[in-house]
């Protein structure tokens, strides 16, 4: 399997970051933010160095991790001010990731309205009406300038946004027909919040072509509580999921990168500490 880590959950500083993950034999790059700036924001000389130390450490990138289209509401509309300025950070991380050969560029969704459909009358009583019909206008102008740029995009199942289930992800897809442009960045751990369990019926969703990239961590939610604590690798409610997840990968000849998403410390404000306290699980999973 294809085995990456998302660079700045070991630190900011990316050379470093490189060389811990040659330390553990990682191999993909994902790029979020890089020293004091999230991607779409470095300059031409920054850009350069960035594709410097890429080749210096032999390391190519999966993905360009910028926080597209998060924060947006379902009064936004594609064309007003806060879509524009989105777009216009697209089109910066597009052309960085032609830059540094990053075939993949990750986008998120606006903010989530928690009920979307319902039936038996919820859909008189329950339903954000409408609300769902907002998203696909604003993710239009995104598809249609990546498919122009031949970048792929990739929508992340998010904590919090419209498509945080891989089920609202494919949903998304089919509405624009878009499946050729737009695949799911699936982070399982992120799906734990709505309940979506994600083996076998989240993988289930987008295992036909519809899966682009993953980012893999270990949770435990509290739905109830409002409360969200990110566990140990091994240690949280996806423990007993990860063998048949990658089982399935691996049986279904994913050809994606599976970035490990270093969000975890034990206390001490450390994430590379956390990171290698988990990463040795992750490649026994996912190798």
């Amino acid at each position: 399997m294809k085995t990456g880590v998302i660079c700045d959950g070991i630190s900011r500083d990316l050379d470093h970051a490189l060389t811990v993950m040659s330390e553990f034999d990682l191999e993909y790059a994902e790029l979020q933010f890089v020293w004091d700036k999230e991607v779409g924001d470095h300059s031409p000389d920054e850009i350069a160095k960035i594709k410097e130390l890429l080749s210096s450490h032999n390391k190519p990138v999966s993905c360009l991790s910028r926080h597209i289209f998060a924060g947006m509401t379902t009064a936004n509309r594609p064309g007003d001010a806060l879509h524009e300025k989105h777009m216009d950070a697209l089109k910066r991380v597009i052309a960085m990731a032609h830059e540094v050969g990053s075939p993949l560029v990750r986008i998120m969704t606006s903010k989530k309205e928690q009920i979307l459909w319902g039936l038996h009358g919820a859909e008189h009583w329950n339903v954000a009406k409408g609300a769902w019909d907002t998203l696909p206008p604003l993710i239009a102008p995104a598809v249609d300038l990546a498919r122009a740029e031949g970048v792929k995009l990739v929508v992340e199942t998010g904590n919090g946004t419209m498509v945080n289930s891989n089920y609202t992800a494919r949903k998304l897809i089919d509405e624009l027909d878009a499946k050729d442009t737009l695949q799911v960045l699936w982070d399982p751990a992120n799906n734990c919040w709505c309940h979506e369990n994600a083996f076998p019926e989240g993988y289930e969703e987008v295992r036909d072509g519809y899966l682009g990239h993953l980012h893999i961590k270990d949770v435990m939610v509290d739905t109830p509580r409002a409360t969200l604590e990110v566990r140990e690798m091994g240690k949280g409610q996806l423990a007993d999921q990860f063998a048949p997840m990658a089982a399935a990968l691996l049986a279904d000849n994913y050809q994606g990168v599976i970035s490990f998403e270093s969000v975890y410390h034990s206390g001490n404000d450390s994430f590379e500490d956390g990171f290698r306290k988990c990463i040795d699980l992750f490649k026994t999973h996912f190798h």
